[in-house]
């Protein structure tokens, strides 16, 4: 099982450029972090909306034969990695139909919490769903809507659903996002000429030229079509719950989220470590690579050296054996690989971002000591994560996360290292921007280290999900 939260989704769309496909496709490319699962795209020539989708990477997706077949001048693209929904090719995204309004195609970014009580809803109504996926159920409150207008069907369809969403949606002439209340998961708007483009993350406009303009505010529904931009607020307001993890982990370094660099968040969420938990070492070794932005702003802070003591290998994909129970230890070297020359007899600091149930911590330590370190002390860049997110992040549950289960000093005897210690709340907050966490209204999202959900989760019963309706399952 994983040791990393999974990223949860990318999505991009472009309205008014001759190559529309073939720049979704390059901005997908940057978003692959996102997600790795599957990958789509959806473009529109004005008169019909085409489609295509596979599993795995972007690379893997799509050759010029298949963008060649996605004509126009608007188009949306997917990266998914499943949060609700199971891992194969119909619950691949974009999600395309048509119906009374016209066709309309549809990504999705995070998750909705009322997606179970609102399919049942709507089974008992007569939908057939095609997919497991909370997205679907978007779609069908669309078809359904009596509304007259395709824009007022689509703020009638967002206005009834809860959750995280960073939505693009297609129609034949038109693009639209729709970002929700609380702003939980990032949308940026740019310019490239005279197209526009909303995105995941910044980066994506970095490597396609384009300018960044703005964000989708929270609860903004923003429709774009030839004649313009026209943006709606159809949502009360809400307090914003900006996912403190997109900092933390999930978005690229070299992006700006939520109107800040992640790059220097990260680095300064390293110095901020360094203040709270210093410790005497000989080298800082980051865990690749999520743990290299903090590890050089704990280097920068401590005066202690960094060195590349753990080399990580990019080229490891999906394993096409399945290890034996002699060779399965092995497994961690897949990714990772001890640099004996910056290990053997230093006292070492590894710098990573967070620690969910600790079996990769625990492996790595292993492979550093076995490298030769003397002293083995780990530091990490966020508190300990003891609740699971139902806002668009693949977690664990509960009895999974190392922080909900030991105290911080069984969880360092449990990896092996000599000490172990975490960023506190007030410090995290403190690397980004303010003076401390308000405990009264948040500034961001952090139910995974504190359990302060925004939102009443509406499909959950005791802190478990409620199993998504099976295509199989009879409506009761």
């Amino acid at each position: 099982m994983a040791d990393k939260f999974k990223d949860e989704c990318g999505v991009f769309g472009i309205s008014g450029h001759p190559e529309a496909a073939n720049l979704t496709y390059l901005g997908l490319y940057a978003l692959q972090h996102r997600g790795q699962e599957s990958a789509g795209i959806a473009s529109s020539d004005g008169k019909r909306v085409s489609l295509s989708r596979a599993m795995g990477y972007v690379a893997d997706s799509f050759d010029e034969d298949k963008l060649a077949e996605l004509s126009g001048s608007l188009a949306i693209g997917h990266v998914r990695y499943s949060t609700a929904g199971e891992s194969n090719l119909v619950n691949a995204q974009p999600i395309l139909i048509d119906c009374s309004h016209g066709e309309i195609s549809l990504c999705h970014n995070g998750n909705i919490v009322n997606a179970t009580e609102l399919r049942q809803q709507l089974v008992q109504e007569g939908s057939i769903f095609q997919t497991n996926s909370d997205t679907e159920v978007i779609l069908h409150l669309y078809a359904r809507s009596q509304a007259a207008a395709a824009e007022d069907a689509i703020i009638e369809s967002v206005s009834q659903i809860r959750g995280a969403f960073s939505i693009v949606m297609l129609t034949k002439e038109k693009l639209i996002a729709v970002r929700d209340p609380h702003g939980f998961r990032p949308l940026a708007v740019g310019r490239l000429g005279d197209a526009t483009i909303v995105c995941s993350e910044t980066c994506a406009l970095d490597l396609i030229g384009a300018t960044y303009i703005r964000d989708v505010e929270p609860g903004e529904v923003l429709v774009i079509s030839k004649s313009g931009m026209r943006s709606y607020k159809p949502f009360a307001a809400a307090s914003p719950a900006h996912c403190i993890f997109e900092h933390v982990y999930f978005a690229r370094p070299d992006s700006y989220v939520f109107g800040q660099s992640v790059n220097e968040v990260r680095t300064e969420l390293g110095r901020v470590l360094a203040r709270e938990a210093g410790v005497d070492a000989d080298v800082v070794v980051p865990i690749p690579d999520s743990g290299v932005c903090a590890a050089l702003g704990y280097a920068e802070e401590s005066r202690v050296p960094l060195k590349m003591g753990l080399i990580r290998n990019h080229y490891v994909g999906r394993a096409f054996i399945e290890p034996t129970a002699a060779i399965r230890h092995l497994g961690v070297r897949l990714k990772h690989n001890a640099n004996r020359a910056a290990l053997a007899g230093k006292r070492v600091v590894l710098i990573d971002d967070s620690i969910v149930r600790g079996t990769t911590s625990t492996k790595i330590v292993e492979m550093v000591r076995a490298a030769g370190a003397k002293e083995v002390h780990m530091r990490v860049a966020s508190p300990p994560t003891i609740h699971s997110c139902f806002y668009g992040v693949d977690t664990p549950t509960r009895d999974q996360l190392i922080g909900s289960q030991m105290d911080v000093a069984t969880m360092a005897s449990h990896i092996g290292v000599d000490s172990l210690a975490f960023i506190s709340i007030d410090g995290m907050y403190r690397a980004m921007g303010h003076d401390c966490r308000n405990k009264d209204e948040p500034q961001f999202c952090d139910a995974c280290f504190t359990g302060d959900y925004p939102i009443e989760l509406t499909d959950q019963v005791d802190g478990e999900d409620i199993a998504q309706l099976s295509l199989l399952d009879e409506a009761t």
